[in-house]
C-alpha cells in the first residue's frame, strides 16, 4: 500500500481493479480546507488518461508491473511475435499493443515487454536505435549542420526530422523516446 502523498511520476497504482500509471500530480494546499494532490491518470491496459484527486492520507495498491526483455520476430497480419530468450517461448500481441513501438522496431530487435499479472499489455522499443534512411530529398551544396531540417523516412516505416546534409542510405541512431535525430553512425 501507497499513500497519495508519496505518488511519483511513472509509478503504477491498482484503484478498483484497474490499473493506472501517474502520469502527472500535484500537491495543493489551499488557504482554506484540507490539502489534496491532484493527479493523472492514464490506464495501462486501455491508454485512457483521467485526472482524480485524493487525500493525501488516502491509500491505494501499488501494483507490480513486470518487465521482460524480449526478441522481436516477425508479424503475421495483426499479430506481432515476440520470444523469450531464455526459455524461446514465442508470445503474439496485437497490433494495438504493440503500435507506438513498431515505429522502431526491425526484426530481431531486443524490446521490453510489460506485463501485469502474466498479461501483456505494452511493448518498448530500446532507447537508442540505428536505422537507415530510405527516403528523404537530397541535399543541396552550401547545407551546414546547424542549418534547418527535413523529413526522412526510415527503413521501419517511421519519418523523423533529420539535419539538412543527411542522404538517403545514411545510416542514424534515434532517440526513441522522443522521436528525435542523435547522429549519422
Amino acid at each position: 500500500m501507497v499513500s497519495a502523498g508519496e505518488f511519483r511520476k511513472g509509478m503504477t497504482i491498482d484503484i478498483d481493479g484497474q490499473v493506472f500509471t501517474v502520469v502527472d500530480f500535484q500537491h495543493v494546499k489551499p488557504g482554506k480546507g484540507a490539502a489534496f494532490v491532484r493527479t493523472r491518470l492514464k490506464n495501462v491496459i486501455t491508454g485512457a488518461v483521467v485526472e482524480r484527486t485524493f487525500n493525501p492520507t488516502e491509500k491505494v495498491d501499488e501494483a507490480v508491473i513486470e518487465r521482460k526483455d524480449m526478441q522481436y520476430l516477425y508479424n503475421d497480419g495483426n499479430l506481432y511475435y515476440f520470444m523469450d530468450t531464455e526459455t524461446y517461448e514465442q508470445i503474439p500481441l496485437n497490433y494495438d499493443k504493440v503500435e507506438d513501438a513498431m515505429k522502431f522496431l526491425k526484426e530481431n530487435m531486443i524490446a521490453t515487454i510489460k506485463f501485469y499479472k502474466g498479461e501483456a499489455f505494452s511493448v518498448e522499443p530500446p532507447t537508442f536505435v540505428e536505422l537507415k534512411v530510405v527516403e528523404t530529398e537530397p541535399g543541396f551544396k552550401g547545407d551546414t549542420a546547424t542549418g534547418g531540417s527535413k523529413p526522412a523516412k526510415v527503413e521501419t516505416g517511421a519519418v523523423i526530422q533529420v539535419p539538412l546534409f543527411v542522404n538517403q542510405g545514411d545510416i542514424i541512431k534515434i532517440d526513441t523516446r522522443t522521436s528525435e535525430y542523435l547522429e549519422r553512425v
